[in-house]
């Protein structure tokens, strides 16, 4: 295929990454549930034909690798079938070891046709808040398989001859404590690929089929040179590194080990001696994991190229079956997809930071410090919340880490007081950074926040998910350790500490309050 002039080939590629921005505008502007219209907990991309990724939003990093390996699996299970997808369709699918992440993640794909012939596809993944199984938030922490998560949804059609198809929809949503958010949010996703289809359709409208095909190929190849030459700018090496994750009784027990070689512009990393899968949702499918290693690449490397199926190229992974890092179905996944990945880029940068140090901060709060609450108004209607929490950002080699701010695998906001208040029977009681809980250091870890939430009215299950309440987050070349994070149930006059990962029963005037951790410092500091 011929080369564009640079010109054409610029204007078609950034024209393709604010298409997905746009989409992801348009999903959140539909949203029903407060996670995605106001947290932003979605992701949306675009695909050639050939289901290579040539446009991907910045929304969350743990989606980075996790859309492209579900698309694929979603297309080999679609063609295993005999069901191919056709024009005017959309296909949904949550299942993780098909889409890549865990249950909550639901994925929609719109295959794209020009002129009767398939040209992209357009693809988002949005957290819904719950999606069935033993908890309200769908993520038990003490879940022994995938079916005690939620619903499962392999691969089947969500619109058909574009019309929603009526039972598909009725299927997610009688399985949810809150079917009209989950109605309302597939409709914003629904609303996401078709401005995604609008936007790509326009590009061949305007520059025909064989110029924007051309400028698909131009863009790949030149996300792969400039990754290849990044990674060369680090020298060759083999660099290792390790870190733990708490089990359910709070003992840092879940091993990963990575070993990360850099030969001539290209990177292999390999996972041998991680942790075995375990009977817990702490498992991490290989999407998961691969987001984990594009993420770390992409923020030590160079954050302008555009992120695209040419930087994978560079980019080989071996995680072994039957670990934490590749589970065998039906494992367990739905704490990978936060608490694991984000275990998962800390080790990477630390391997990294042995190649590159000057770019890799200290490690950050290392917790996504998952909180789930849900049950019963006193009218009898359901309701479920789920948020992640911000904390400590490690410190970095010329400056402070910033405080309370969602860290590495997440990207999400906060939910607004005003929005928690309006919608749910919750009562946020404090909110604030608790300072001191960084790292000390030349440069200071970033403070952990508290977050306290009373239940008004009914009872509810609130279920945490988290980290760092036992091994603290480790500073870097003589910095100290930030402060473990910690969560508690108050009860009239009792305080009772919870642990990091559980689920406990919450009755009308009870208050949990979530502590998340602090950053690790940087340097010793300089004497005076």
């Amino acid at each position: 295929m011929t080369r564009l002039d640079p010109i054409t080939a610029e204007v078609v590629k950034n024209a393709l990454a604010y298409a997905s921005e746009e989409m992801g505008i348009a999903v959140r502007n539909s949203a029903y549930s407060p996670n995605i219209k106001e947290r932003l907990d979605h992701s949306c991309a675009l695909f050639d034909r050939r289901a290579r990724l040539i446009a991907q939003a910045e929304h969350i990093p743990v989606h980075l690798g996790s859309l492209p390996w579900g698309l694929g699996a979603m297309l080999a299970r679609g063609e295993l079938s005999g069901a191919a997808m056709r024009e005017g369709e959309m296909w949904i699918a949550n299942d993780p070891y098909v889409t890549g992440t865990h249950l909550n993640d639901v994925t929609v794909v719109r295959p794209i046709f020009f002129r009767e012939r398939l040209v992209a596809f357009a693809a988002s993944k949005a957290h819904h808040t719950d999606v069935g199984g033993a908890v309200p938030g769908s993520m038990w922490p003490e879940a022994t398989d995938l079916f005690g998560e939620g619903l499962v949804v392999p691969p089947m059609r969500l619109v058909d001859r574009d019309e929603p198809v009526e039972g598909t929809f009725a299927l997610v949503c009688a399985n949810s404590r809150t079917p009209s958010a989950r109605a309302g949010d597939l409709r914003a996703q629904i609303a996401g690929n078709y401005t995604g289809e609008r936007r790509v359709l326009e590009l061949f409208e305007r520059y025909g089929l064989d110029v924007v095909e051309a400028a698909f190929e131009q863009s790949l190849d030149d996300s792969e040179t400039r990754l290849r030459a990044a990674l060369r700018s680090f020298g060759n090496g083999v660099f290792e590194a390790e870190d733990f994750l708490e089990d359910l009784d709070g003992k840092p027990s879940l091993r990963i080990a990575v070993r990360l070689e850099l030969r001539d512009g290209s990177v292999r990393i390999d996972y041998s001696g991680t942790s075995r899968q375990v009977r817990y949702p702490m498992n991490a499918v290989f999407g998961v994991t691969l987001s984990g290693v594009h993420y770390a690449l992409r923020a030590v490397t160079d954050p302008t190229i555009p992120m695209n199926e040419g930087c994978f190229r560079p980019v080989e992974v071996r995680a072994p079956e039957g670990t934490l890092l590749n589970p065998i179905r039906p494992a367990p996944v739905s704490g990978g997809n936060v608490e694991t990945s984000a275990r998962n880029a800390d080790v990477l940068l630390e391997a990294l930071a042995k190649a590159a140090p000057e770019r890799v901060p200290a490690c950050s709060g290392g917790t996504m410090s998952n909180v789930l609450i849900g049950g019963e108004r006193d009218d009898g209607t359901l309701w479920a919340f789920y948020e992640t929490n911000g904390c400590g950002m490690g410190a970095r080699s010329s400056s402070d880490g910033l405080s309370g701010v969602q860290c590495h695998m997440t990207n999400t906001l906060n939910t607004p007081i005003e929005a928690i208040e309006r919608e749910l029977p919750l009562l946020v009681t404090r909110y604030e950074i608790v300072r001191g809980t960084g790292g000390d250091g030349r440069f200071r870890g970033g403070d952990g926040l508290v977050r306290a939430m009373r239940l008004r009215e009914g009872s509810a299950s609130a279920s945490v998910l988290a980290d760092r309440h036992t091994l603290a987050p480790p500073g870097t070349r003589g910095g100290a350790n930030g402060t473990c994070g910690a969560h508690t149930l108050l009860r009239g006059t009792n305080e009772t500490k919870l642990p990091a990962k559980g689920t406990v029963r919450m009755e009308r005037g009870d208050t949990l309050v979530v502590q998340t951790p602090g950053g690790g410092g940087y340097g010793g500091k300089l004497s005076s």
